[in-house]
């Protein structure tokens, strides 16, 4: 088995974007007289192997013992106007029961399957999961900028 890990040090971490449809979320709750929303009480890692784009467009991998994986952010910290928060654990993938491609873009959804897309991006080394392989996120490798 090979742990293949898509961020191990500093220089891959993981910056991702607001998607469209939390940005109209965002907007409407605030400015439009707390139109309803619910916030997740949990939110997912989904892995791409296409961008997903703001508009949820991407390919998201499937098959193979894929699954979507819980991930926890810290408090958010603001700093020179900006409000930042990274992953506060490390999240692991189930082992591969078939090859799942290349593996180029994360997005955090709103469930395990389904959802919304809350935010997405580009891993600095994407890598190809095979049969047998174990892919993992360090803690604090995913990080949202809200700047």
């Amino acid at each position: 088995m090979t742990d293949t890990l898509l961020s191990k040090s500093t220089e891959e971490e993981i910056l991702l974007s607001k998607s469209n449809w939390w940005k109209t979320a965002c907007l409407n709750a605030v400015l439009r007289g707390g139109t309803n929303f619910t916030a997740p009480q949990t939110v997912y890692i989904a892995l791409y192997t296409s961008n997903p784009t703001d508009a949820d467009t991407g390919q998201e991998v499937s098959g193979g013992g894929y699954e979507r994986r819980v991930v926890t952010f810290g408090a958010p910290v603001i700093a020179d106007r900006r409000a930042t928060t990274s992953s506060t654990t490390d999240v692991y993938f189930p082992i591969a029961t078939a090859d799942w491609g290349l593996v180029t873009h994360i997005g955090i959804r709103t469930a395990a399957t389904g959802g919304n897309l809350l935010y997405h991006g580009a891993v600095t080394n994407p890598r190809t999961v095979q049969t047998n392989d174990s892919l993992r996120f360090m803690a604090g490798r995913i990080n949202i900028d809200e700047g």
